[in-house]
């Protein structure tokens, strides 16, 4: 999978379970690509989420209902996520 169809499919999934404001993912993996357990096909991810949903919940909840979501992502596809809320 490459990045711009793994950015679609984390897109789609966080919309069709979040009520959002405004959503942003940027690829960082560029900033791991000489580290020793870089994998290839493996991303490390930051999303910028606005969401009064999730601002009614603690980190801990909100980060795990994030991390529901993206099961299948983060298991296959995703090294290393960094969520920031707002």
């Amino acid at each position: 999978m490459n990045i711009n169809e793994l950015i679609k499919i984390i897109k789609s999934k966080i919309e069709a379970e979040i009520n959002i404001q405004g959503f942003k993912i940027e690829d960082k993996s560029f900033l791991h690509k000489k580290h020793k357990g870089n994998q290839e096909g493996m991303f490390h991810l930051k999303l910028i989420i606005k969401s009064e949903e999730l601002k009614k919940l603690n980190k801990i909840e909100s980060t795990k209902k994030i991390y529901n979501i993206l099961d299948l992502e983060l298991k296959k596809h995703i090294h290393s996520i960094q969520i920031l809320l707002s």
